[in-house]
């Protein structure tokens, strides 16, 4: 099972034009045992604009993933 903490550090750094192409690239940074059978991500997210040197976003994403 997979918990959502949300996100952390969310940076808007440009702005988004109507029709613009964008894409969301995902980059596991961490995973941290809590306790025996629970394990924290941290994934750091990039949203970037087609053609932009500056991506939309930045942001860090935790979860948690409880194994049996």
């Amino acid at each position: 099972m997979g918990i959502n903490f949300g996100f952390d550090k969310i940076r808007f750094i440009s702005p988004v034009k109507v029709n613009s192409r964008i894409r969301a690239v995902a980059t596991l940074k961490s995973i941290t045992e809590k306790r025996p059978g629970q394990f924290q991500f941290l994934t750091h997210i990039k949203v970037e604009i087609e053609g932009s040197e500056k991506p939309a976003l930045l942001a860090d994403w935790l979860t948690m993933q409880l194994v049996k």
